[in-house]
């Protein structure tokens, strides 16, 4: 019998002093087994300039960390993290995607995007 994992997801607001801009996920909330896929979208309406998007998570009890940076036009950045575990896309400035694969228990825990004009997590070559 395949364990059944929870992947949550959050609404984002985007800040910026005197402005704040919601930043969309779907689904909200994501029930899968064992060795299946789960894929979120996040969208935004920021202007043209916000081309950076930052996938995070937060498992139970730990702080959240960066899964994916992904700009438009460049190719995902998946740091540390596993391109055989994760899937990023930036098909349009306003449009994102992130693929869970191959789930495992460990996967469970709170996903979210945020969007950026630029990066403050570290130097990325596009």
């Amino acid at each position: 019998m395949l364990g059944c994992i929870l992947l949550t997801f959050i609404h984002v607001l985007f800040w910026q002093p005197g402005h704040c801009q919601d930043v969309t996920q779907l689904p909200k909330i994501i029930w899968k087994s064992a060795a299946e896929s789960a894929e979120m979208n996040c969208s935004h309406t920021r202007d043209k300039g916000h081309n950076q998007m930052y996938w995070y998570r937060q498992r139970p009890g730990e702080t959240m960390t960066l899964v994916v940076y992904t700009v438009y036009g460049g190719k995902p950045d998946y740091g540390e993290n596993l391109q055989s575990k994760y899937s990023a896309v930036k098909d349009t400035i306003e449009t994102g995607a992130l693929t869970v694969k191959d789930l495992q228990p460990d996967d469970s825990g709170v996903y979210f995007c945020a969007v950026s004009k630029h990066s403050d997590v570290r130097k990325h070559n596009s």
